[in-house]
């Protein structure tokens, strides 16, 4: 048996109820953090691939249709 001044060790029950509910939150609260990071690096990418298309559309605007010299005849 311990003696009196040493703390008790072992957790209570209520203290170990405490303890994993403490922990399934910092868990939840850790992979939200991770999940809005990819979100937010999802739509950053969606974001820069949109203007890149929109440069080539409008790159390819304002190139030669050369297919449309071949279609004029035909209509």
């Amino acid at each position: 048996m311990l003696p009196k001044e040493f703390p008790q060790i072992t957790p209570t029950p209520q203290n170990f109820a405490e303890s994993l509910q403490a922990a399934q939150v910092t868990r939840e609260f850790y992979e939200e953090l991770e999940y809005r990071e990819e979100f937010e690096n999802y739509c950053q990418w969606y974001r820069d691939s949109a203007e890149c298309h929109r440069r080539e559309l409008e790159k390819m605007r304002g190139d030669i249709n050369i297919l449309g010299w071949f279609s004029r005849g035909k209509r």
